[in-house]
Formats: structure tokens, C-alpha cells, sequence
């Protein structure tokens, strides 16, 4: 029977060690993170550098950002992740320098190969380019590099590469147009 083709899913692919330590890093975000005070942008760095991440020290991250393994996760010179951004980092989630993601857009960085027996899981790494902004309520799916300057607008749902300097929107993302360069003074036109 086709069904039987599903059976059970597979055993979770991460080790006893990492489940603990993800357990251990929960505690630590409901108490020590998730109550933080909105201007302690030093104290919530300072206890995800604690859990292994590679935190700028002028990063910002939000009270209320979500993020499932701080070692994941490496922030760029003055990036942001604003409120309620969920960063499901299974695979190593990157802002480059100035890079903000605003809030509550959903990074995740792993799915299920329906197609296999069991549906594994997929992880594969985000990357949010310098100066790149992701607007409010934007999905960004495994594997995606959005593009330095990118500006991805929002509500919207990105599943491949956006080029840099372009401006991208929708359900599926599509091109909308292309943005000047700082100090480029040649009149930039909609495709």
C-alpha cells in the first residue's frame, strides 16, 4: 500500500549533547533573556556569545526574538533582529554588517525531504546580506542568500536568492525593481 511508504518518521538527526544544551539554552531565554529590559542589547548578546554565538558587539536583538541554537548564529557590526523574529537555526543563520530583520518574519533554515521514507530532515544555512533589510511578517526558507541592499518587502515568502540591490515583494518573492547604490547617482528604473 502506498501509505506503508511513509511508515515512522526518522529518529531526531541531533545528538543527546545538542538536545541538552538546547534544552539548557530554553531555561536561560525564558528567564534570564525573554524578561531582559528593551535597551539591554549588551546583556542579551552577552548570553547568546555565552551558548556559542558570534554576536557583533553593537548588534541588536530584541527581547522577544526567538532563537532556536544561539551557535547557529553569527550577527554582523550593528545588524538587527527586531520583535518576535524566529530564527529556527538548525543550519547557521548569518546577518552581515548593517542587516536588518524586522519583526516577526520567520527564518528557518530547515524542512523534510517529503520524498524519502521517514521525511529527514534539510538543513541548509541563511544568509541576510550587508545593508540587506527583511521587512515585517517575511518568510525566508532554507538555503536563501539575500543579496547586499536587498530589501525584501513585507508578507513576503522568499524561497530562492535575491539579488543584491534589488527590491523583491509577494507569494512567492518576485523581482519589483532595483535600488541605487549609495553614491550612485544614475536614475535607477522599474523592470
Amino acid at each position: 500500500m502506498a501509505l506503508e511508504f511513509y511508515g515512522r518518521l526518522e529518529r531526531s538527526p541531533h545528538s543527546l549533547s545538542q538536545r541538552i544544551l538546547r534544552a539548557i539554552w530554553g531555561v536561560v531565554w525564558w528567564i534570564f533573556f525573554r524578561p531582559s529590559p528593551r535597551v539591554c542589547h549588551a546583556w542579551r548578546r552577552f548570553l547568546l556569545r555565552c551558548f556559542g554565538g558570534r554576536i557583533a558587539h553593537d548588534a541588536h536583538i530584541f527581547p522577544t526574538t526567538r532563537i532556536w541554537a544561539p551557535w547557529n548564529l553569527t550577527m554582523g557590526r550593528s545588524s538587527t533582529l527586531s520583535y518576535d523574529v524566529d530564527c529556527y537555526c538548525v543550519a547557521p543563520i548569518t546577518l552581515c554588517e548593517y542587516a536588518i530583520v524586522a519583526q516577526y518574519c520567520y527564518l528557518c533554515t530547515a524542512t523534510h525531504d517529503f520524498e524519502q521514507r521517514g521525511r529527514p530532515v534539510v538543513s541548509k544555512p541563511i544568509i541576510i546580506g550587508a545593508g540587506a533589510w527583511v521587512c515585517a511578517q517575511v518568510f525566508i526558507g532554507p538555503g536563501v542568500v539575500v543579496g547586499e541592499g536587498a530589501v525584501v518587502g513585507a508578507r513576503a515568502a522568499v524561497f530562492k536568492d535575491v539579488e543584491p540591490w534589488t527590491v523583491v515583494g509577494g507569494n512567492p518573492s518576485r523581482f519589483i525593481r532595483m535600488r541605487k547604490k549609495p553614491g550612485d547617482s544614475r536614475e535607477v528604473t522599474s523592470i
